[in-house]
């Protein structure tokens, strides 16, 4: 069994510690052990991880409150818990027939839950009592993205238990979309599968475009000659440039839709959203005499 981490120690906080305590020491540290300080110092990469882990746990209210209950063993506290409720159920259900078969007495009121993981999980390399096979905790990631990346396919290395792992990420990821690698979280216990890891993206906008869905949005300038005339226009898309036909006499506030121009449909290849573009109308500003004069007799046309 690996040894004991006191997580509030490594920190350098108080059991009691506030949520903004842990996030101060946390940040204080993860300046002060960055990798990138001294890269080839396998030591200091030990440290950053344990501080992260320790970072991770203390700052998450149901993972913090496991670690104070069950210490050294909270990642199983879930297992422990459900073992508890069946034995529970099972010892009543046995009473009733007059025979009891299971785990020796554990509670959480003056038991000692330590036996319980002993008789469970195994002690040391020779485990002791009825071993039962648990999956291992899941993990959970964030993976920071531009807008333009998530537009297409693309490779990423994921660094998970000291392994890079090469991950393809389909085009048309949303922001705040989830996926799951399975197999990829804590080993499982007593042979147990692995739990998995859950990846989350979070998509940050590098582009002039809006994305609702797999539709992007964007408005374009016309001067006020092009659009009382109309005109070819060369505007820009992410697939690239792309020529449109701007009509005579468009309004301001007109909006065209480019089919298939917009973003990349989630793993359909060839498939895409639609783009639409809102025509804003600009006036033309410092007149010269001559243009003004041209105007009023356009204005008088017009009467």
């Amino acid at each position: 069994m690996a040894d004991f981490i006191d997580y509030y120690k490594v920190l350098g906080v108080a059991k009691g510690a506030t949520a903004e305590d842990i996030k101060k020491a946390y940040r204080k540290l993860a300046r002060k052990h960055h990798p990138d300080l001294d890269p080839n110092n396998t030591e200091a990469k030990r440290k950053f991880q344990e501080i992260n882990e320790a970072n991770e746990v203390l700052s998450d209210p149901e993972k913090r409150k496991k670690y104070d209950q069950y210490g050294e063993h909270w990642k199983h506290a879930d297992q422990y818990e459900q073992a508890q409720q069946q034995r529970s159920q099972t010892r009543g259900s046995s009473q009733q027939h007059g025979t009891y078969e299971g785990y020796s007495d554990f509670g959480a009121e003056g038991g000692n839950f330590s036996d319980f993981f002993e008789q469970v999980f195994g002690k040391g390399t020779g485990g002791a009592g009825r071993q039962v096979k648990y999956k291992g905790e899941d993990y959970n990631a964030e993976l920071q993205m531009s807008l333009t990346d998530a537009y297409t396919t693309r490779q990423q290395i994921l660094t998970i238990n000291g392994k890079q792992v090469r991950i393809t990420i389909p085009a048309g990821a949303a922001d705040g979309q989830v996926i799951k690698l399975k197999g990829y979280g804590s080993p499982g216990v007593n042979g147990g599968p692995n739990g998995d890891l859950y990846i989350k993206f979070i998509i940050s906008n590098d582009t002039s475009f809006k994305r609702v869905g797999d539709d992007l949005y964007t408005t374009i300038d016309l001067p006020l000659y092009t659009a009382m005339l109309g005109a070819e226009l060369i505007v820009d898309t992410m697939a690239g440039k792309l020529k449109l036909k701007v009509p005579a006499e468009t309004q301001n506030g007109t909006k065209t839709r480019i089919k298939g121009k917009g973003f990349p449909v989630y793993k359909k290849d060839g498939q895409f959203g639609d783009l639409y573009i809102t025509y804003n109308i600009k006036l033309p500003a410092g007149l010269s005499e001559k243009e003004k004069e041209l105007f009023n007799e356009l204005a008088a046309l017009r009467k």
